[in-house]
């Protein structure tokens, strides 16, 4: 009963073994996955795997790194993709500071944009926030994101941002840093995020979680990532993966 919310199987390290890094997903208890298509070369890529594996679904948008090559067809396209009976979500979009690779007036219009045509659409949404805590509050809070929800993608703010999201109704997601030793944050945030609205994922081949950390992620490694909440909640691997896995139905709205 696993459920990773995010990941990107369809990236270029998996080339080589894509099928077997699937297979170990399955055999570790990873029965539903949402692989992120976000700029024009891994949106297509993403709709065939959810269109290959019954197990795999998709979210579809446009990443704040990529915001400066957005075009006013792209987001019809992303639209289009929506009414794909295994597009559950726009995303990943939202704003990076850390890269600079998109100026920032670019992403915060590019992320304004994808808000409300998840609005339109009454999508939920996936959010990418590096470095811009407190632009992508106000701009969610602006654009009326809480009509819509969704889910706080590898969450990496303080309590009080956390917070800020719950208000605004979305889910808190985390990865693999829950499991770093050294990472007091991501931990104590987690420790205070209410069980009704926490989500995990791996973001593979990012984030690679202990003991593995330094080589590439695979999604089964989030059976690791709901050990290490397991262990903060005071739960057993089962209950929280239980909890976890209908949390992500409720998020991403499965019948």
């Amino acid at each position: 009963m696993l459920f990773d919310t995010h990941t990107h199987l369809d990236a270029a390290q998996f080339d080589e073994d894509r099928e077997e890094v699937i297979a170990r997903a399955l055999e570790q208890g990873v029965s539903r996955m949402i692989n992120i298509g976000f700029n024009r070369e891994t949106i297509p890529t993403t709709m065939e795997l959810a269109e290959k594996y019954d197990f795999i679904y998709a979210a579809v948008g446009w990443h704040p790194q990529d915001a400066v090559t957005m075009r006013p067809e792209d987001l019809d396209w992303i639209a289009e993709l929506c009414r794909h009976d295994k597009v559950v979500a726009i995303g990943e979009i939202g704003l990076d500071y850390y890269w600079d690779t998109s100026p920032q007036d670019v992403q915060q219009s590019v992320f304004r944009q994808q808000i409300g045509l998840a609005r339109n659409l009454q999508m939920p949404i996936v959010i990418h926030n590096r470095d811009a805590h407190a632009d992508v509050v106000r701009i969610l809070r602006e654009e009326h994101a809480e009509e819509v929800g969704g889910v706080m993608h590898c969450f990496s703010g303080s309590w009080e941002i956390a917070k800020q999201c719950l208000d605004l109704g979305f889910y808190i997601s985390f990865g693999g840093p829950i499991t770093y030793k050294n990472a007091k944050q991501p931990k104590e945030v987690l420790s205070q995020v209410p069980l009704d609205r926490l989500l995990i994922e791996t973001d593979s081949p990012y984030l690679t979680p202990h003991p593995f950390r330094g080589i590439r992620n695979e999604t089964g490694y989030v059976r690791l990532v709901a050990e290490a909440a397991a262990a903060l909640k005071g739960l057993e691997l089962e209950e929280l993966s239980k909890i976890t896995f209908q949390n992500a139905l409720n998020c991403f709205r499965f019948d």
